[in-house]
């Protein structure tokens, strides 16, 4: 069944919203999510405030929809970089250097989502989903790869596995609560050295760090047990 065809105001209303956080993600590269205000972001569009208001009722509401489209756009750059089979370090490894390539790109919406908390802003429900896609592509790896048997991990107390089971039916994954747990040490290898080199704190070591992030990619392969 195909979709109805949006009616002329609801085009203007589309189109006027990408506008909007287009001119947000640019104030973001010059100020940082703490500075962002609706009001610079009207001027500068030639609005008043109070009609960006009907679009965007404060700041955290347009916070909010630029760290969800930064989540769906690092999430869908690793799925679409995953090919769905073959050899799984192979996978892997283009999963990995996608999302890095996205980060690289877009440093300051990666800032955004994986920066410094941002002072009276607290994410709501909206942005949970969005911020595992990067995390279940490589989940979807290591439990094609371990079809049947978990990969070896070490024993998990109690309450981590109450964690897992919990995040697994938010989630909705279909996977042993080891693989997820094998593959959040992973996602959190991945992030921190991201945030490492682009915040550069890789200077006067692996910097660049293509060489170390390539090695670190093999390690965290060895780790999952791929």
């Amino acid at each position: 069944m195909t979709a109805a065809p949006r009616t002329a105001r609801e085009r203007v209303r589309a189109e006027l919203t990408r506008e909007i956080k287009d001119e947000a993600r640019r104030q973001l590269a010059e100020v940082g999510a703490h500075g962002l205000s609706l009001r610079a972001v009207a001027r500068e569009l030639g609005m008043v405030s109070s009609a960006l208001y009907r679009y965007f009722p404060s700041r955290d509401h347009l916070l909010t929809a630029l760290i969800v489209d930064a989540y769906n756009s690092i999430g869908h750059a690793a799925e679409q970089a995953d090919p769905g089979t073959g050899d799984p370090r192979a996978r892997w490894r283009a999963i990995w250097h996608a999302t890095r390539d996205w980060a690289r790109e877009h440093p300051h919406e990666y800032a955004l989502i994986y920066g410094s908390p941002i002072p009276g802003y607290r994410a709501p429900q909206d942005t949970v989903a969005p911020a595992g896609r990067v995390a279940l592509t490589l989940i979807a790896v290591l439990r094609d790869a371990h079809p049947h048997e978990p990969a070896v991990t070490a024993p998990m107390s109690p309450e981590l596995r109450a964690q897992a089971d919990q995040l697994t039916e938010l989630l909705g994954i279909d996977a042993p609560a080891e693989i997820v747990m094998r593959a959040i040490g992973a996602w959190t290898q991945l992030f921190g050295a991201l945030s490492f080199e682009l915040f550069g704190q890789y200077v006067g070591s692996v910097d660049p760090a293509d060489a170390y992030f390539e090695h670190l990619i093999g390690q965290m392969a060895d780790f999952v047990g791929l």
